[in-house]
């Protein structure tokens, strides 16, 4: 004998997705009621930005830290389909091993200045410097990070050709134990034209030239050192970044993005023509990371995601 339906009466799939509705929506709440200002999704049915995939893609954290804590930053990149978080402290590791994440990139603690400020081109901070990453290094391997970067440090009356001498010298002293622990130091170069801001340029940073650093890299002569190529940096010191990117292929280790002038978003408002430069590293076969490194303008996730998209070529 049949009978009409009750609302009661309905599958126990349907309660179950009520159910976790209820449970999500609690928990939005919960977070609201904390003071925690939760990041928009990435679209209404949930679909990640990343579609093609052969650009791997990784948010780095200072950028974004203002308006994220790290749980917040790794839901995002899950949002979007971002594999890393990166230039994280060793605390913030089990996070991103909670949300199934990498860190494409190590930093190193050098407190209270930032790691740019002292660097292997000055022998009066080298115990310092050579602690600060061998601790970066044991502490990346441990999490399967593979790279960590490094700096030349700042002139500080050295002339360039004594830097670049002692660069050598001491990355020489440290990168064997890169090696050992199968992790590659990343140097980078950044512009030293911008003063407008303390991260859109360093004034008075010795790697501030392409080639410079490359020097060094090739005089160390390990594979455990490579380039940091900076796209924003090499466009305001050097320029030509396609035919450098070729040329230097086999020494670059990793790849952050930002638009210019500005080191904003990587929208029409800038001069970078970031595709044809993504389907380049495509070309050289690069298989790294490339970081997301600009500063947030207007709505971080907004502008993320329109970046993260750009180079999903």
């Amino acid at each position: 004998m049949s009978r009409t339906r009750q609302p009661h009466d309905q599958p126990a799939k349907s309660s179950r997705r009520g159910m976790l509705k209820h449970t999500a929506g609690a928990a939005v709440l919960g977070m609201t009621a904390l003071g925690k200002k939760l990041p928009a999704q990435d679209s209404p049915t949930g679909e990640r930005t990343v579609k093609n995939g052969r650009i791997k893609q990784s948010i780095v954290y200072w950028c974004f830290e203002k308006h994220w804590d790290m749980e917040q930053a790794a839901r995002v990149a899950n949002q979007l389909g971002c594999e890393s978080i990166e230039l994280v402290a060793p605390k913030f590791f089990p996070v991103l091993k909670q949300h199934l994440l990498k860190c494409a990139i190590g930093t190193v603690d050098m407190s209270p200045d930032p790691p740019f400020v002292r660097g292997f081109n000055n022998p009066k901070y080298k115990d310092q410097v050579q602690k600060a990453t061998r601790d970066a290094i044991d502490a990346c391997a441990d999490f399967g990070c593979k790279n960590v970067i490094c700096f030349t440090g700042m002139r500080e009356g050295i002339p360039d050709d004594v830097g670049a001498d002692h660069c050598v010298q001491s990355f020489k002293q440290v990168v064997g134990h890169a090696e050992k622990k199968g992790v590659t130091l990343c140097l980078e170069m950044l512009n030293s034209r911008v003063s407008s801001h303390p991260m859109k340029g360093h004034p008075g940073y010795q790697g501030d030239h392409t080639e410079y650093c490359v020097d060094i890299i090739k005089r160390v002569g390990s594979p455990s050192l490579k380039l940091l190529f900076d796209i924003y940096h090499v466009q305001i010191m050097d320029g030509d970044i396609i035919s450098r990117l070729r040329q230097h292929r086999d020494l670059i280790g990793h790849i952050h993005t930002a638009g210019n002038p500005g080191r904003g978003e990587l929208d029409d408002k800038q001069e970078i023509n970031y595709r044809p430069i993504m389907e380049a590293l495509l070309e050289i076969g690069y298989h790294g990371h490339v970081g997301q490194e600009f500063i947030p303008t207007r709505d971080p996730l907004e502008g993320l995601r329109q970046a993260v998209s750009l180079c999903d070529v």
